[in-house]
């Protein structure tokens, strides 16, 4: 488990974000941030305030990374890309989460190494993670500035016949109903401007499916998967976008697992793939593949529905 709690008993009274530099060795701005996040406990009850005097019983929970042996794809002195596997979390949704990316970028780099930008959990593919702060504010300004050219690779329903750019704006519709916030995206005249290019690869005649490369040019949540549902070419494997209300209520209360996901979406994953990145950094062009057979990891997702 990632998040541990360490436990210290301190006699004379500190100001909490003092504490926090001189036990846990965390910068003022670091400590400040731990403690606005709930990160500290006095005696059993939580510190609110940064310059609040704290001691007696002190229990700080922590973030301390592991490992699963999850190899890089590409690596230099300034930044490392990692191939994502579908269903791993890029950071830990709460304390309790196991496992996540985030993990072994740490693990393997310090805790100065960052990741500089997302894609969903489900989908899998190439993420590019700074080493250090320097590195971490140009990249994360470089995708800011839209100095990066992305390119994901998609299995969609039906035949795609031509290239065509998909410009409708999109919105992100929040329900709370539940009791749970979440977030379907939708075209909406209203929202916020977004584009991406679709080229069609190959067509599998006997699944009546076809291999489709995608080119965003803006960054908007779930924009692939939901322009290529406007088109009327939702991706194979999709809870959300494409498939009957009831199933995307069952996915988003994790009640929809195993046959039932594969028999309603066409797969047991969302079968979208962040290929490849390309930038410029320092004056050095990069232009980096996945490392993954994804049409492979396609069809078998397909002979699984099968069996």
């Amino acid at each position: 488990m990632p998040f541990i709690i360490k436990k210290f008993h301190l006699e004379e009274k500190q100001k909490a974000f003092l504490f926090l530099i001189r036990e846990i060795g965390c910068s003022q701005s670091e400590a400040q941030r731990f403690i606005a996040r709930g990160r500290l406990f006095s005696n059993g009850d939580l510190v609110l305030k940064d310059k609040e005097e704290i001691s007696g019983d002190i229990e700080f929970i922590t973030f301390e990374p592991i490992t699963k042996g999850l190899k890089p794809t590409f690596e230099t002195e300034e930044f490392v890309l990692f191939d994502k596997p579908s269903g791993m979390l890029i950071h830990p949704q709460n304390r309790y989460t196991p496992y996540s990316l985030i993990d072994e970028v740490k693990y393997q780099y310090g805790m100065d190494a960052n990741i500089t930008h997302r894609i969903d959990m489900e989908t899998s593919g190439l993420v590019l993670c700074a080493k250090n702060k320097e590195s971490e504010r140009d990249i994360k300004m470089m995708f800011q500035e839209r100095d990066m050219q992305k390119r994901y690779l998609a299995l969609v329903y039906g035949r795609f016949e031509k290239e065509l750019t998909c410009k409708e704006p999109l919105k992100v519709n929040k329900d709370a109903t539940s009791g749970v916030l979440r977030s379907i995206v939708k075209v909406d005249l209203s929202g916020k401007s977004s584009e991406t290019f679709f080229k069609p690869i190959e067509y599998f005649e006997d699944l009546d499916m076809t291999l489709v490369e995608c080119y965003p040019h803006t960054g908007r949540q779930h924009q692939i998967r939901v322009h290529l549902f406007h088109v009327k070419h939702p991706i194979v494997g999709d809870p959300l976008y494409g498939v009957e209300e009831e199933i995307t209520t069952k996915y988003l209360d994790r009640e929809l697992k195993g046959k039932e996901r594969i028999i309603s979406t066409g797969a047991s994953r969302l079968l979208l793939h962040a290929y490849e990145l390309s930038f410029i950094y320092k004056g050095k062009e990069y232009k980096i593949k996945s490392n993954v057979d994804f049409a492979k990891e396609c069809l078998e997702s397909i002979l699984k529905k099968e069996i």
